[in-house]
């Protein structure tokens, strides 16, 4: 049986990494599916917020990637209306598979070129339609939802939930009568044996957050959390800045944190670097208003590092399996409480937080249901 033949339109793709989830959970579909599906990617070629091809790829052109999966990057002069009619048209494709909802050149126009046609189409939303994004620029958004379905680009698309809540949010934007893949994010291939070891003193807390710096990964309320902490913290940031005027507002509130309490943020950080600076940290700590899978939040369970995040990811109940706290923001002194919980934890009950923390990465890097289910979505 020959196999299927996926054509992917995404803003960014390896070596570019700055976009955070939707790369990664790109990156990792190929890595576990590209001995059973031919991938053929289009993309940017520039990085999240760059302005140049720092990664210096071969543009507006085919290449082959590192695991077998085509390539197209394009130059800013290479997004035009004629080339995406001539990468539909130049060979039958099963699936033409579209990430993100907001894209002018990964979103919109594939789906305006096939209005009204018959090729398969799935569009993975990526969190987008979540409450906490859909609050921020509600009025455009809408606008926007309304547009597209006015004009029939959503007609006979298929879309893909990562969990129950996301396939609620797309029938309840979209439409009831969609169809939905309820298809979870992939997990990077497992390879991590044991956690790593790290020393914890009573009164002493190392936090990190791989997260852009922007309102809908609460930055400014992760920080303000710490001003009522007793004892030494230090809380590491690692991400893009998105908006100036917001990071303003977070470097305020750092500059009024008590005496032990210090926040540095560091910049963007490579993916293949994201392990060992969680395993540097004695917690991951990204309250964020919504994370449809949190790829960031899997590999800091992976490496034996407990969580401390929002209720508003797929990362639930967390306590019971003694892997860190999943909190609501509605009730932020929960928030202070699990922080002043970690900070006064020894040696002994710490470990017992990070092995229960490991485990739960573990199990699920080793459960196969999802690698199968992206086939089966991709495959009907």
């Amino acid at each position: 049986m020959s196999k299927p033949q996926v054509l992917v339109f995404i803003d960014w793709y390896k070596p570019y990494y700055k976009a955070g989830g939707p790369v990664r959970s790109m990156v990792n579909l190929v890595e576990h599916l590209s001995d059973r599906i031919d991938f053929h990617i289009v993309t940017s070629d520039r990085d999240y917020m760059a302005t140049s091809n720092e990664a210096n790829v071969q543009v507006d052109g085919w290449v082959r990637g590192d695991a077998g999966e085509r390539v197209r990057y394009h130059s800013p002069a290479g997004h035009t209306r004629a080339a995406w009619k001539a990468i539909l048209s130049e060979r039958k494709y099963d699936v033409i598979y579209i990430n993100g909802l907001y894209s002018r050149w990964s979103t919109i126009m594939p789906l305006w070129i096939l209005r009204g046609s018959e090729q398969r189409r799935i569009l993975a939303v990526r969190g987008m339609l979540a409450a906490g994004p859909m609050k921020q620029g509600a009025l455009k958004k809408r606008t926007f939802l309304a547009t597209m379905k006015a004009f029939g680009c959503f007609k006979g698309v298929e879309f893909q939930a990562t969990n129950t809540e996301e396939a609620e949010d797309i029938k309840r934007w979209i439409g009831s009568d969609v169809k939905v893949h309820l298809v979870q994010n992939l997990a990077r291939k497992a390879d991590q044996l044991l956690p790593a070891a790290i020393h914890k003193a009573s009164g002493e807390l190392r936090l990190v957050s791989l997260a852009r710096i922007a309102e809908e990964k609460n930055t400014l309320f992760a920080i303000e959390r710490l001003a009522q902490l007793k004892g030494k913290v230090r809380f590491d940031l690692y991400g893009t800045v998105y908006d100036a005027d917001y990071y303003d507002l977070c470097k305020k509130a750092i500059a009024n944190l008590p005496s032990g309490i210090e926040v540095h943020w560091h910049g963007q950080l490579p993916q293949d670097e994201g392990a060992t600076v969680l395993a540097g940290a004695h917690a991951l700590y990204m309250p964020s208003v919504g994370e449809n899978f949190g790829h960031t939040m899997l590999e800091s369970l992976s490496v034996g590092r407990p969580l401390v995040i929002s209720d508003r990811t797929p990362w639930k109940e967390l306590q019971p399996d003694s892997a860190g706290w999943d909190l609501p923001l509605e009730e932020p002194e929960l928030f202070v409480k699990a922080l002043q919980e970690l900070v006064d934890m020894d040696q002994k009950a710490y470990d017992r937080l990070a092995e229960g923390a490991f485990t739960l990465g573990a199990r699920y890097l080793a459960d196969p249901a999802p690698v199968e289910r992206s086939l089966a979505m991709f495959s009907q």
